[in-house]
């Protein structure tokens, strides 16, 4: 026996809700399958984890943020809220709690048989909203460290109070190493990271958040085939940048200043030490790099469109590394933890359809394939920089339905 629906959403996170949303305003038969419950995403990250976009780039369908700190950055359980509140301002048909397990084609009737944990399901039309941060990346070496580290990956940190006492080394500087980083040193704890590869950008330049300049730029609704990078843009890490307390840039060599010990990356463990790459000062000056290419882009689109933004003079921070020595003693540092910010791996394994490349990503055009009746939506740089937030997730949901229904009535 079998639920025959004719539209299926599998996900139910700000793209599974935004889909709903258009699907319900349409009167689309449709069902949200959701392996938890509204707000997990979000429920289940750090205590003072925070927005790094400005609240008044929340703009979820029909429900666009209002409260009185539009240029704030909503904390972990605020999100939440706006989430669960989101869903109950239309009353999505959801259904929490339905693990998914397989998903193939059907004989009919429906395209789709989803095998899930509450029966089988047939559907005309399925829409995947569900991301590819579904296993979290550790690195071979984790099971080479010491039985006294505690080795977890920063999906699994809560705050420092959670952690043994010692000191904590973080494996990535990406955005979630380098938050991290910040909401331990701030609670006291001798921090340790090892520097890796993504770059960072100003929290605020020239009087405005460096949000409002990705908008005013045109950088912000830049279609990904029009990036320099191209679709490349989809695999690279996050630039450093904080919304906490207000929201202020993540600048490595300051960190250094304040307390937290920068290293190279990380190669492996050997006899309690971690084998150290080398080249810190070098990696610090790509990040650098990368702070002063958005800069100077911001200088010349200022000059070039005549805008009387104020100059800003920015004194790079003065703190070199001294020479690394190529081991860590992680006992020597009394280092108790070690926290792998070394983000996400897809795995769509359990959609067997033929729609992915090699590597095992989906093949989509803004969230269309070439199989008829399935959709994606809510990836990240799926269509524009916003197609994975809050602020323009809407818009691909919104193009996703139009074409299902366009499709549906010929």
């Amino acid at each position: 026996m079998y639920t025959l629906i004719d539209t299926v959403v599998v996900g139910g996170g700000q793209a599974g809700l935004s889909v709903s949303w258009h699907l319900k305003q349409a009167g689309h038969d449709h069902v949200v399958l959701d392996r938890g419950q509204i707000g997990d995403t979000w429920r289940n990250r750090w205590d003072s984890f925070c927005l790094v976009s400005p609240n008044k780039l929340c703009r979820l369908p029909g429900f666009h943020y209002d409260g009185d700190d539009p240029d704030g950055f909503m904390l972990r359980d605020e999100i939440v809220k706006y989430i669960e509140d989101y869903a109950k301002s239309f009353g999505p048909p959801y259904r929490g709690g339905v693990e998914v397990a397989r998903i193939e084609a059907s004989a009919g009737p429906g395209r789709f048989k989803l095998s899930t944990s509450d029966g089988e399901i047939r559907a005309q039309n399925l829409i995947v909203t569900v991301g590819t941060h579904q296993h979290p990346n550790i690195p071979s070496w984790h099971y080479d460290l010491p039985e006294r580290v505690t080795g977890i990956h920063t999906c699994d940190y809560r705050n420092s109070a959670s952690l043994p006492d010692g000191a904590v080394f973080i494996i990535g500087s990406g955005q979630s190493g380098c938050q991290v980083a910040e909401d331990l040193h701030l609670s006291g704890r001798d921090v340790h990271l090892a520097v890796g590869s993504a770059g960072r950008i100003p929290r605020r330049y020239r009087g405005r958040d460096i949000f409002e300049w990705d908008l005013a730029t045109g950088y912000m609704n830049m279609a990904v085939k029009d990036h320099p990078k191209g679709t490349a843009i989809r695999f690279k890490a996050h630039p450093h940048l904080s919304g906490r307390e207000g929201g202020r840039i993540i600048d490595l060599r300051q960190m250094a200043l304040d307390g937290v010990k920068l290293h190279s990356k990380i190669e492996g463990v050997k006899d309690g030490c971690l084998i150290l790459a080398g080249g810190l000062e070098e990696t610090l000056k790509a990040v650098d790099d990368v702070c002063r290419a958005e800069m100077e882009s911001i200088d010349t689109f200022v000059a070039e469109n005549g805008l009387d933004d104020p100059k800003e003079i920015v004194v790079p921070i003065n703190w070199q590394p001294k020479p690394e020595q190529p081991f860590f003693d992680l006992a020597a540092a009394n280092v108790s933890t070690v926290i792998y910010a070394t983000g996400f791996h897809r795995d769509f394994g359990w959609i067997d359809l033929p729609v992915f490349d090699e590597t095992g990503y989906p093949l989509y055009e803004r969230g269309t394939t070439d199989i008829a009746g399935l959709y994606f939506c809510g990836l990240h740089w799926m269509h524009t920089q916003g197609s994975g937030l809050f602020y323009g997730v809407g818009e691909d949901a919104a193009y996703v339905v139009d074409h299902l229904i366009s499709t549906s009535n010929k």
